[in-house]
């Protein structure tokens, strides 16, 4: 059997709640053969589930919003969130991904682009990019992140 190391980072909103509760939220009661307990109701990417408290607490750490480093704010972004800094000094400024994609030729403007849909058979593969919304509302593409950024604990959850 060969091993293989797993990492997980995922961003979950969660509140506690008895299983017996979470149960009459969705209009069912805890069955005979059931234990009620301690536990936590979690979202995550859409999802709505019940966690036994001490599987949630093995698995999840309250994370302070206001005091992310910057591999918690890339983990954000993947997760689809938006991010900012504290430290920025234009208001409205975030940080968002734009995931790869295929850009059909049909779409395309630009010649320079055009021309290389064209040589791919109609299609451009576009990988994903960090983009930032500007203080002027602009929108920059491939925004890249300064010493001062990447050190930064002053990342938050933008919105």
């Amino acid at each position: 059997m060969d091993k293989k190391i797993y990492i997980s980072n995922r961003i979950v909103e969660a509140y506690p709640q008895r299983y017996s509760d979470y149960l009459a939220d969705k209009g069912f009661e805890l069955g005979r053969n059931s234990q009620d307990g301690d536990g936590y109701t979690v979202t995550e990417d859409g999802l709505l589930y019940w966690q036994p408290r001490e599987v949630f607490e093995k698995t999840f750490h309250e994370h302070n919003i206001t005091t992310l480093v910057f591999g918690d704010a890339v983990t954000a972004l993947k997760a689809g969130r938006k991010v900012t800094r504290k430290g920025w000094n234009g208001k409205g400024m975030y940080l968002f991904l734009l995931p790869e994609c295929d850009v059909p030729q049909d779409w395309i403007k630009d010649p320079n682009l055009l021309e290389v849909a064209k040589a791919s058979g109609g299609v451009v593969h576009c990988l994903g990019s960090i983009r930032m919304k500007t203080a002027d509302g602009s929108v920059l593409t491939g925004w890249l992140a300064s010493q001062s950024d990447i050190l930064a604990n002053d990342w938050e959850i933008y919105g």
